[in-house]
C-alpha cells in the first residue's frame, strides 16, 4: 500500500497514558492510516530512530485572537510541538464587533493582553463583524495550526449593550439577545464560551472588561444555552483572588455546572511563594465542584513577568493603578509621584497580596534607559533601596521616575503546584500564548515540561506528561479526533528527542518582529524534530516547510 507519509523506527507514545512502544506510523489523506509494523511505500519517509512520536500538543489557553491576522504560524507555540490552540479565553476577543467599536476592542487587548496598540492598529485585519464571520475569515486566511474558538463574552456583551456593558449586568431582554449570538457562534463551530469576573481584567479606558459586570443570573443563562445545545465547554476567570474562592464564586460555578451539564475550567490553581501550602487547601475547598466536572487550570512553569511603569500590566488588579493605564507619560509620572497614590499602593500590596506577593527581593532591574543606572541591572529592589536609603516601594517608583519610566523590572510571581501536575482533576494550560508579549512568554510550557519536569526532575513519567498535553485538553474541549495517535484520527504529530527536548521560559529572547517593529519576548524550543499538522509537515528541525495545513476545528458541524 502507498501512503503519503511513513514515520519509521520511532517510539510511539499515543497520548492515552499507555506505555510507549516501538512502531511505524503511516499517514494517508491527513489521517493516521496505520500504526505497527508497516509494509508499503510512501511519498515521504521519516526515520525517527531514537525519537518519540507523539500526538501534536493541544494548548487549551491562548490569546492568539489578534495575532492570527499577521502570524499564521502562531509563533512561538508552533515551535514547541503545539498543533492545536484554543482561542478566546478569559472572556476577551475581537468578535463580534461593529466598525465603530473596533478601537475599544483594540484597547481591551492592550490593557488585558499587554499587546502594543500600534501593533494591533497595523496588524488587525478586521475582515469580520459577527463571530461566524471571524471564524470564516480565519479559515480563509489560512493557518499553520488548528484553531478551536471559544466565544468570549466581552465582545458579545458590548455588541448588545454598547458601552454600558462595562458598567452593568444585562437585562432579561439583552440576555436573550446575547444568548442568540452565543447560539449562532456554537452553530458555527465554537467549542464553548469564556468569561471573566476577575478584578484585574480591565479593558477600554481602564474600565472593567465588558464581561466582568455580568451577573450570576446572566452567566447561568448562557450556561443554560450550552445545556440546551448539548455540547461545549466553559472557561471562567473567577472574581476571587486565589487561592481562596469566595462563596459567591463557588455558588456561581455550581449553578453553571448544573445549568450547562458541560465541562468547566476555572482560573487558577497556583503555588504562592509566600504561602507554599495554600494550594492544597484550595483544592480541598473546590473538591465538590471538581467532583461535578469543574477543573482548576494550572501552570506547569513558574510565572515570571517583566514589568515597566508605562504599561504596568502585572499590577492591573491594584485599584491604585487604574488611572495610569492609557495615559501620557507625564500624567503617569505625576500620579506615581503623588504621596496619596503611594499610600493607596501600599494598601493594595496588602489587599492584593495574591496578585503580587510584595516580596521586593524577587523583583529585579533588567534594563534601563540611563547609562549610569546600568550598574543596577541584575540587582533586586531591596538591595537598591537599602543603597539609596529608601524603603522598596519608594525605591521602585523613584528609580523608574528618574529613568523617565524606561526602567524594566522582572519578578517571580507564582510557582508550580507540582503535586498536582499529574492529577486528572486539574487542567494544564495558562500559556497565554499571544498575550503579554512584551513582559513574559509561557508558550513554551510544553517543551519545558518535558525537559525540566520529566527528564531533569522526574516529577512525571513521559507517558503521563504527553497525555496531559494532548488527549486531556482535546477531550475537555470536545476535539474528539485530536490528541491521540490512533488509526482514523487526524495526523497531528510531533517527533522529539527525549534526551534534548526542552526550553526555558525564565530566559525569553526579545524579537522586534511585531507589526510596526514592536518588540515581543519569545522562548525557543530544543529537541523538536518534526511538527506535522493534518498529515503535512509544518516544521522540520525548526525550519518552516512553507505549508499552512491548519484548520478551523468546528465540533458539532458536519464539516468538522
Amino acid at each position: 500500500m502507498s501512503f503519503d507519509l511513513l514515520i519509521r523506527n520511532g517510539t510511539v507514545i499515543d497520548g492515552t497514558g499507555a506505555s510507549r512502544f516501538d512502531a511505524d506510523v503511516a499517514v494517508k489523506d491527513g489521517r493516521i492510516a496505520a500504526i505497527g509494523t508497516i509494509d508499503g511505500d510512501a511519498a515521504r519517509t521519516i526515520d525517527a530512530a531514537g525519537m518519540i512520536v507523539a500526538p501534536g500538543f493541544v494548548d487549551p489557553h491562548t490569546h492568539y485572537d489578534a495575532q492570527l491576522c499577521w502570524d499564521p504560524l502562531l509563533t512561538p507555540s508552533s515551535w514547541h510541538g503545539v498543533t492545536t490552540v484554543v482561542l478566546g479565553n478569559c472572556g476577551v476577543g475581537v468578535a463580534p464587533c461593529r466598525p465603530e467599536d473596533r478601537e475599544k476592542a483594540t484597547w481591551d487587548l492592550v490593557n488585558l493582553e499587554a499587546i502594543p496598540y500600534e501593533t494591533l492598529e497595523q496588524g488587525l485585519s478586521w475582515d469580520w463583524e459577527s463571530f461566524p464571520d471571524y471564524m470564516d475569515a480565519a479559515e480563509q486566511r489560512g493557518c499553520g495550526l488548528n484553531l478551536a474558538f471559544l466565544a468570549p463574552l466581552a465582545p458579545f456583551r458590548r455588541y448588545v449593550l454598547g458601552d454600558e456593558a462595562m458598567e452593568r449586568p444585562a437585562t432579561a431582554e439583552e440576555t436573550t439577545r446575547i444568548r442568540a449570538l452565543l447560539r449562532e457562534a456554537m452553530a458555527a463551530g465554537a467549542v464553548g464560551f469564556s468569561s471573566t469576573q476577575a478584578p484585574s481584567h480591565i479593558g477600554y479606558q481602564g474600565k472593567p472588561l465588558a464581561s466582568v459586570p455580568a451577573s450570576a443570573d446572566e452567566l447561568v443563562a448562557y450556561a443554560t444555552e450550552l445545556g440546551e445545545i448539548g455540547r461545549g465547554a466553559i472557561e471562567m476567570a473567577i472574581g476571587s483572588v486565589a487561592p481562596w474562592m469566595k462563596p459567591a464564586d463557588f455558588e456561581l460555578l455550581d449553578r453553571m455546572l448544573g445549568a450547562s451539564r458541560a465541562p468547566l475550567t476555572f482560573l487558577a490553581l497556583m503555588k504562592f511563594l509566600d504561602k507554599p501550602e495554600e494550594h492544597f487547601r484550595a483544592m480541598e475547598q473546590v473538591a465538590p465542584l471538581v467532583a461535578r466536572g469543574a477543573r482548576p487550570q494550572m501552570h506547569s512553569t513558574n510565572l515570571v513577568s517583566d514589568l515597566n511603569l508605562r504599561d504596568p500590566f502585572m499590577l492591573s488588579s491594584f485599584a491604585s493603578l487604574r488611572g495610569v493605564f492609557n495615559q501620557p507619560r507625564d500624567v503617569q509620572a505625576a500620579i506615581y509621584r503623588d504621596p496619596a497614590f503611594r499610600r493607596a499602593f501600599r494598601d493594595d500590596l496588602v489587599e492584593q497580596a495574591a496578585a503580587f506577593h510584595g516580596d521586593w527581593s524577587m523583583v529585579w532591574v533588567i534594563a534601563t534607559g540611563r547609562p549610569d543606572f546600568e550598574r543596577l541591572i541584575g540587582r533586586n529592589i531591596v538591595e537598591i533601596g537599602a543603597e539609596r536609603g529608601q524603603d522598596p516601594v519608594d525605591a521602585f517608583f523613584d528609580l523608574a521616575l528618574e529613568d523617565d519610566l524606561a526602567t524594566e523590572f522582572t519578578a517571580v510571581r507564582f510557582g508550580v503546584p507540582e503535586e498536582f501536575l499529574g492529577d486528572p482533576r486539574t487542567l494544564i494550560g495558562l500559556s497565554d500564548g499571544g498575550a503579554h508579549v512584551g513582559i513574559l512568554c509561557n508558550a513554551g510550557y510544553t517543551t519545558e515540561m518535558l525537559g525540566d519536569l520529566v527528564r531533569r526532575r522526574g516529577l512525571l513519567d513521559l507517558e503521563t506528561a504527553v497525555m496531559r498535553l494532548t488527549s486531556d485538553p482535546a477531550d475537555f474541549f470536545g476535539l474528539s479526533d485530536r490528541g491521540r495517535l490512533k488509526p482514523g484520527l487526524a495526523a497531528d504529530i510531533v517527533i522529539f528527542d527525549p534526551a534534548t527536548v526542552g526550553s526555558d521560559s525564565a530566559r525569553p529572547v526579545p524579537r522586534d518582529d511585531l507589526p510596526g517593529g514592536a518588540r515581543r519576548l519569545v522562548v525557543e524550543a530544543e529537541g523538536i524534530r518534526h511538527v506535522i499538522v493534518n498529515g503535512a509537515s509544518l516544521f522540520e528541525d525548526g525550519r518552516h516547510s512553507g505549508a499552512y495545513p491548519g484548520r478551523v476545528l468546528r465540533p458539532g458541524r458536519a464539516t468538522a
